[in-house]
């Protein structure tokens, strides 16, 4: 079997897309030939879109032994579903979350269900598909295949700081309760929520950190874009992947009610976040309900149960396909903001919540994510 991936969420771009992309077909290559089209950040991205077809055509040319092409994602799938020139090829399609619930009625009612000329589509978790057949997708034609997690061993440079120092480098405090947060700042991520309506009900020695990229002012593009009218300004941020909650983290972040207990510390180093989120008390993923947009997976939970932290996410769209409820971390009401400070703030009243479960949990990420087991499920697919 041959196959040519095309992607255009490719390192050295980073997130999970990208990740998961990168793994994907990097991973395939010890099972069978792969053949790649993928965006690596060179040029313009357009000319990469405008340029595609001809691209295929001239590498299904020179290898005439492809039988698959796999599109990752749905807007690729998108620019390339009226193609013609390689009808007859399988076309297969993985499917994230926004990709599917994009905000476009144009799209939901006109596109997306015309994405049953495809063969096959490769749902990241339970949540996407059952949003993707609510759209029209022939339900035979979806199966889901959640993303792995590197599973290996951290290996952190042996003459790096202690965790203390790394925590004072950052005006951390080294004696209080930590409570971590890693991500965009966009609003489905829950952060300004959980500030605003967790915090002030939290035990007052936590301290909650906050981690990804940020900026402290508003930019250039965050001020045009405050000019553009509501509805498409919340479109342009969702396709673009812009920091549509930064603004109220900023203003959050200037009160006096919750400076000295939240602080967000940007973009850190892999080796610094790891030792962070190693020696906090939980990491928290409090995502909220946004229309149109979802959290399709949630690798970042299984990113932080392989550093060690205690994992505490919402209970909404694809999280639950990450996080097993008791298993490799705990699963709580989304916007419930009661009963998350009461379930965090017994992390202080019982240790043993955290001593008992980090360990446990870990092992049952390791045993149940991998990044191979993901390909090994692709090749399975693909190969029927």
């Amino acid at each position: 079997m041959e196959i040519l991936f095309v992607s255009h969420k490719f390192p050295p771009s980073v997130g999970g897309m990208e990740k998961q992309s990168f793994e994907l077909v990097t991973g395939m290559e010890r099972y069978c030939r792969v053949h790649r089209i993928v965006f690596e950040g060179k040029g313009s991205i357009l000319m990469f879109f405008l340029g595609l077809k001809r691209e295929i055509l001239r590498t299904c040319k020179a290898h005439p032994n492809i039988t698959v092409i796999h599109f990752n994602d749905a807007l690729l799938a998108t620019i390339c579903l009226h193609h013609k020139g390689y009808e007859h090829l399988k076309r297969t399609v993985t499917l994230h979350g926004l990709d599917v619930v994009f905000p476009s009625e144009i799209y939901r009612k006109r596109i997306f269900p015309k994405f049953n000329k495809f063969d096959l589509f490769m749902a990241v978790s339970h949540a996407t598909a059952d949003r993707a057949i609510g759209l029209g997708i022939n339900p035979d034609k979806i199966i889901v295949i959640n993303n792995g997690v590197d599973n290996e061993p951290l290996h952190l440079n042996q003459h790096s700081q202690s965790t203390r120092e790394v925590l004072e480098k950052y005006a951390v405090p080294t004696d209080r309760p930590l409570l971590v947060a890693v991500g965009r700042p966009v609003k489905r991520k829950g952060f300004s929520w959980f500030i605003r309506e967790v915090v002030p009900r939290l035990d007052p020695r936590f301290f909650v950190l906050l981690i990804g990229p940020f900026d402290n002012h508003p930019g250039f593009f965050e001020r045009l874009l405050s000019l553009v009218p509501g509805k498409l300004r919340e479109r342009i941020m969702l396709f673009l992947g812009f920091g549509s909650d930064a603004a109220s983290i900023r203003s959050l972040l200037a009160d006096h009610q919750f400076n000295k207990s939240v602080k967000h510390l940007g973009r850190l180093s892999y080796e610094d976040k790891t030792m962070i989120l190693q020696s906090s008390d939980a990491f928290i993923m409090p995502n909220i309900h946004v229309d149109g947009d979802m959290e399709g997976f949630g690798l970042v939970c299984l990113e932080a149960s392989m550093a060690g932290a205690l994992v505490f996410a919402a209970d909404i769209d694809g999280i639950p396909d990450a996080i097993r409820n008791g298993k490799n971390g705990f699963l709580l009401p989304s916007q419930d903001a009661e009963v998350w400070a009461a379930k965090l703030n017994q992390l202080i009243a019982n240790k043993e919540i955290v001593n008992n479960n980090r360990e446990a949990f870990r092992a049952f990420t390791i045993a149940n994510y991998s990044w191979d087991k993901m390909v090994k499920a692709y090749y399975s697919a693909l190969s029927e």
